[in-house]
């Protein structure tokens, strides 16, 4: 074959490749954007038609026009608070550099701002809320999952609870956990609000149960070969859980994290709205009984917020799974 018949299937062969890796790449953008666009597309059309139809004691339900305008007004009066905050500050430091001019062994005092929290500040409660509950859950849950997996005689005596308090609604909990957290935490100087801790523990009983639940299945449905193989290398009980029971198990004990977190995130609401945490849930119930004008349209800004993140958090999960899990071409969603 001569050498101009090898450069022309070379440049065939690139053409072929370039046009393949281009159908390759507007698949993918079909699949990560295009689709996506028209299911959000077609999602605003009907929020905006069924709003058109619907009219409440407060007025119009909001369409997705309104409730955007009422997205900017509390991005606005959060930026508003914060400039209130600054020149609070900024008035209390010209007056004690004004002391310590007349008197440099004055004793100077720095106040804390006491304004009122806006819909972004309720917004990081809600998150620091729901990651301390989740935090406490996953630490009860997982090594709970493991050891019930482990031994069928912990299961048996386990499983009733687990059965009997995995349905118990955060509406049921509360009132107990709020009279427990008020006995319990008395100080006079406390490190936590007891609103916040009220909210945070509610939050644990009620995402505690799927964790527990698919980490119990994860450890128990091991392969046998790799059972029979620690007990050949007789491998101690710590290495065996390392090494052996927590990779395998990895893909149900993150499934059981995903439906905790999520289940958090959802309780954290309602747990909110009844404790009086200063979170998204107050909000909501706050803008409920405001009944003004606009309090639908902020309400629907909540909600939005509320499943936006919700999806962040899932998906956050998702990659950590991905990141930590032994078999790399499992298909996760």
């Amino acid at each position: 074959m001569s050498a101009a018949a090898i450069k022309l299937k070379i440049a065939q062969s690139s053409e072929i490749l370039t046009a393949a890796n281009l159908r390759l790449l507007l698949d993918k953008t079909i699949k990560m954007l295009a689709l996506p666009g028209f299911g959000i597309l077609v999602f605003l059309l009907l929020w905006q038609l069924v709003a058109n139809n619907i009219v409440t004691s407060l007025g119009q339900f909001p369409g997705p026009t309104q409730v955007w305008e009422q997205s900017k007004t509390l991005v606005a009066e959060h930026q508003r608070e914060r400039g209130k905050e600054a020149s609070f500050y900024e008035r209390q430091e010209k007056r004690n550099a004004k002391k310590l001019a007349k008197n440099p062994d004055a004793v100077v005092k720095i106040r804390a701002y006491t304004g009122k929290a806006t819909f972004v500040d309720q917004i990081g409660t809600s998150l620091v809320t729901v990651a301390f509950g989740f935090l406490v859950a996953t630490l009860v849950a997982v090594p709970l999952g493991i050891i019930c997996g482990l031994s069928e005689s912990v299961y048996r005596c386990v499983n009733p609870i687990i059965q009997t308090f995995k349905p118990v609604s955060p509406l049921a909990w509360l009132p107990l956990v709020t009279m427990v957290v008020s006995a319990l935490y008395v100080t006079d100087d406390p490190l936590f609000d007891k609103a916040f801790l009220t909210s945070a523990f509610t939050v644990a009983l009620c995402c505690l149960w799927p964790t527990v639940v698919n980490t119990i299945v994860g450890v128990a449905s091991i392969d046998r070969d790799l059972i029979n193989v620690s007990r050949v290398l007789q491998l101690s009980s710590t290495v065996h859980i390392r090494k052996i029971v927590i990779p395998s198990a990895i893909p149900m004990i993150f499934t059981g994290l995903r439906l905790s977190l999520a289940t958090g995130w959802m309780v954290l609401i309602a747990a909110e709205m009844l404790a009086q945490n200063p979170g998204l849930g107050k909000f909501i119930w706050d803008e409920f009984q405001n009944g003004s004008s606009n309090s639908l349209g902020r309400i629907m800004v909540a909600v939005l917020v509320i499943g936006v993140i919700g999806f962040i958090l899932d998906s956050l999960m998702l990659a950590v799974q991905k990141r930590v899990s032994w078999d790399k071409q499992a298909i996760l969603r």
